[in-house]
């Protein structure tokens, strides 16, 4: 609503998160302005311009823990390097190599034919697709 600030200890709180200093604050950062595609080390150098004392380990694990109580989606675009997107709707992303940069498109906008049947005792959640361009 126009006017009003968000509650963002209340929103964590509705997670199953304690709403700590920290992860308050981390998380105006990550859900002021629409949806943001941020890496650990980037939230990280965003807080520090805040003057806020968190380490970076407190920011990868608040990020995981925003992760698991299903505020942000993870999305892995090689091995070691993840971001942290505050879009949780189904939705695929472009990724700018070697810039590093990801864009939301439409899940609408591809169609996935042929997959294999999942293995015994599993069920299919989700597909993700990461086109990866280059300028």
């Amino acid at each position: 609503m126009p006017g009003t600030s968000p509650d963002y200890a209340a929103r964590l709180r509705e997670a199953g998160l304690r709403p700590t200093r920290q992860r308050v604050a981390l998380a105006r950062l990550l859900f002021e302005g629409g949806h943001r595609h941020v890496t650990a080390e980037g939230l990280h150098a965003d807080v520090r311009a805040t003057r806020l004392p968190v380490s970076l380990a407190t920011v990868y694990n608040a990020l995981n823990q925003f992760r698991d109580a299903g505020l942000l989606r993870e999305v892995v675009v090689a091995p070691g390097r993840s971001y942290f997107d505050t879009n949780t709707g189904h939705h695929h992303h472009f990724f700018v190599e070697p810039d590093g940069e990801l864009h939301d498109f439409a899940s609408d906008k591809v169609t996935i034919a042929g997959l294999p049947a999942p293995p015994k005792g599993t069920r299919l959640a989700r597909v993700d697709v990461i086109v990866r361009v280059r300028r």
